[in-house]
């Protein structure tokens, strides 16, 4: 396993390198928390759904897992284009460790940043309902990482370009994100939406990490864990098999 270590090792040393990155992957979730915590926090109360802030920070946080996560199989592609992930797999080790590795670095990645939103969510005012279930919250968060990161370099093995894989995260990303249940309960939503939402992985993970620090959750704390747990060692074991047919 000395090869997983090295390729996380790696791309926590990108990571780290890139202060721009790190600074410029704050804006979006900033935004989202200014422009609809501000904005419609006084319409959530006088609907009597309580603190929009405390109900938006969670989602913003998995939201900022969500987008640094998948966008780990850019790194894959563009390590393709330019020989670099050639030399991983020439080496005397199997393609389940370099897939694994990369997975868990970018996992790791997308976990951090998830750590510095909830920080910004603290700072604007969002409270932790209970410390006692924090470490839950932080176990939903790397599960959301785990999975989304993997399910990035999954498609990314089936691309060449950054264009056709910059595509179809388009259709990917947004709507996963939207239709999680981050920005609006999903208490009284339409039968459609709740059935789309109930198969969308991302809004287990918003749940979980909503239950832990504000105190609120639709299908449950437990399921949530569950089903995060199940589809991340699916999805691991769908890329591992894609990432094993890339030729370069």
């Amino acid at each position: 396993m000395n090869a997983v270590y090295i390729l996380w090792k790696r791309e926590l040393i990108r990571y780290f390198r890139s202060r721009a990155r790190i600074a410029g992957s704050m804006g979006q979730p900033l935004l989202f928390l200014v422009a609809l915590g501000f904005g419609l926090g006084p319409v959530f109360q006088r609907a009597g759904q309580g603190n929009y802030f405390e109900f938006l920070g969670p989602g913003v946080v998995s939201m900022g897992i969500l987008f640094t996560g998948i966008f780990a199989g850019i790194q894959v592609i563009w390590d393709r284009q330019f020989g670099f992930l050639k030399e991983s797999l020439v080496a005397p080790v199997s393609r389940y460790e370099i897939m694994l590795g990369k997975t868990l670095g970018g996992a790791t990645v997308a976990f951090m940043q998830g750590l510095f939103v909830f920080i910004l969510t603290l700072l604007l005012g969002v409270k932790v309902s209970s410390w006692t279930l924090f470490p839950a919250a932080l176990i939903a968060m790397f599960l959301i990482a785990t999975f989304f990161t993997a399910l990035g370099i999954a498609i990314a093995s089936l691309f060449e370009d950054m264009q056709g894989f910059q595509l179809v995260m388009n259709f990917v990303v947004q709507p996963v994100f939207f239709l999680s249940g981050a920005l609006f309960p999903l208490n009284g939503v339409p039968k459609f939406l709740q059935t789309i939402a109930g198969i969308d992985p991302l809004s287990y993970g918003v749940d979980a990490v909503r239950a832990a620090v504000a105190g609120q959750s639709h299908f449950g704390l437990g399921i949530d864990l569950t089903v995060l747990i199940v589809l991340s060692l699916i999805i691991l074991s769908i890329g591992s098999l894609l990432f094993s047919r890339v030729e370069v």
